[in-house]
C-alpha cells in the first residue's frame, strides 16, 4: 500500500511540475496529434501553391528535362540566387515534386514532369495562371465576398475580371494558355462521352482560342465548326487550329454571346462558360441558343457538376475562386435543369466524370 502511495504522489508531483512549467493559459496539445497535422497540412497549400508559381517562372522543369542539375548551374541558367533557389526546392522536393539526388542535385519527377510545357496533361500554364497577384489577391480576401454575397475581384481592383483581362493583354494571354491547358486536359475527355456522328455543325460558344475544337475535329471528319467569342480573343485561334489541321473546317465570329450566337447548328458546346454567371445571366444566353438552334439540336455543357453530400470533389474547391472573381458559381445538376428549363430547354442527359468535370445535355 505505501509504494503504491508513493507512485501516486510521484504522478501527482510530476503534473504540478508540468503545469508549473506552461505559461499562463496554454493548454496542453492532446496525445493524438492527427487532426492538428492534417490542419497544417491544408494550411501550407497556399504555400506550396506559390513554391511551384516559383519553379515554374524560373522554368526548372523544363532546364531538369535531359536529367539531373546542380542547383548552383540551375541558378546560374535561370538567372536566381542559389541558396534561395536550394531552398525552394528542397521544399517542393519534400512534397515529391522534384527529387534531391545528392546534395544540392535535383531531378524530376513523375509531379515535375507535369510542370513542363510540351508534354502531355501538361499544367504550365495553369500553375502561371494561378500565380497572377491580381488572382490571388482576391482570392485571399474572399471574407468579402462572404459578408457581402459579391465577387471580391471588382471590389479590389474597381474592375470585373473580363474587363481587367481585355485591358492587360500579358494576363489575357496567360489565361488563354491556362483554359488551353485545361481544354486540352479535362474538356475533351467529357467530349468523348457525346457522341457527335450525327451532327454536321457544331458552335462552341465562348470557345477561346479553339483548343477544345482542335481536339474534337480530328475525331469527326466530316464535323464542321463556328468558333464564337470576344474578337480580341479568336485572333489567336487561327494559330491553334492550323496546328491541329483543322483550321479549314472552322469558321471564326467574333461577338458576344450575350447579344446574339450564330444559327442553325445542330449541337452548341458551352465548356466552362456557365459557372462564369449568375443564374439570370445563363438564363440569357442559353436563351440565345433555344432561338438560334436548328430543330432537333442539342446545348452541349462542360462544367463542374457538385455532388449533394461530403464527398471530395474540385467543383466545390473552384466554387469558391468562382466567387471571389465572378457573380457565377459551380452547380449541381439540379440546379443545371432549372437553368435548362428556365430558358425554355429540356435537360436530358448528364455524364459525370471522375476529373470532377461533367457533361450535360438538353435539347428545345
Amino acid at each position: 500500500m505505501q509504494n503504491r502511495e508513493v507512485q501516486e504522489e510521484r504522478v501527482l508531483s510530476s503534473a504540478r511540475e508540468g503545469a508549473a512549467e506552461r505559461p499562463p493559459g496554454v493548454v496542453p496539445a492532446p496525445t493524438d496529434s492527427r487532426p492538428q497535422q492534417r490542419m497544417m497540412d491544408l494550411l501550407h497549400g497556399a504555400l506550396i501553391t506559390q513554391l511551384l508559381v516559383v519553379a515554374v517562372e524560373f522554368d526548372i522543369a523544363e532546364l531538369l528535362a535531359d536529367g539531373p542539375m546542380s542547383v548552383s548551374e540551375l541558378a546560374r541558367r535561370c538567372g536566381a540566387h542559389p541558396q534561395s533557389l536550394h531552398r525552394v526546392l528542397r521544399a517542393l522536393a519534400g512534397q515529391e515534386i522534384f527529387r534531391e539526388v545528392e546534395p544540392e542535385t535535383f531531378a524530376l519527377t513523375p509531379l515535375a514532369e507535369t510542370l513542363r510545357a510540351d508534354v502531355p496533361g501538361s499544367v504550365r500554364a495553369w500553375t502561371r495562371f494561378w500565380g497572377l497577384p491580381e488572382k490571388l489577391q482576391a482570392i485571399n480576401s474572399l471574407s468579402y465576398s462572404v459578408r457581402t454575397g459579391r465577387p471580391t475581384f471588382p471590389h479590389i481592383h474597381g474592375t470585373d475580371w473580363w474587363s481587367h483581362l481585355a485591358a492587360h493583354p500579358e494576363q489575357a494571354e496567360l489565361f488563354n494558355d491556362a483554359m488551353g491547358d485545361m481544354a486540352r486536359r479535362v474538356h475533351a475527355a467529357a467530349v468523348e462521352n457525346c457522341d457527335l456522328t450525327s451532327v454536321a455543325r457544331v458552335v462552341d460558344v465562348g470557345g477561346g482560342q479553339g483548343h477544345l475544337l482542335a481536339t474534337i475535329l480530328p475525331r469527326y471528319p466530316e464535323l464542321r465548326a463556328t468558333l464564337l467569342d470576344q474578337p480580341s480573343v479568336v485572333r489567336g485561334a487561327k494559330a491553334v487550329l492550323e496546328a491541329a489541321g483543322v483550321a479549314d473546317r472552322v469558321d471564326l465570329v467574333g461577338g458576344d454571346f450575350f447579344d446574339s450566337v450564330p444559327h442553325g447548328a445542330d449541337a452548341y458546346l458551352l465548356s466552362m462558360i456557365l459557372h462564369d454567371w449568375d443564374d439570370q445571366q445563363c438564363v440569357a444566353v442559353l436563351g440565345r441558343i433555344r432561338q438560334a438552334m436548328a430543330p432537333n439540336a442539342q446545348v452541349i455543357v462542360i462544367d463542374a457538376i457538385v455532388p449533394e453530400d461530403n464527398r471530395p470533389h474540385d467543383g466545390k474547391l473552384r466554387d469558391t475562386v468562382m466567387m471571389a472573381l465572378h457573380p457565377g458559381r459551380e452547380r449541381t445538376e439540379a440546379e443545371f435543369t432549372a437553368l435548362f428549363a428556365a430558358a425554355g430547354l429540356r435537360h436530358v442527359a448528364t455524364t459525370g466524370l471522375a476529373s470532377s468535370t461533367g457533361l450535360l445535355i438538353a435539347r428545345s
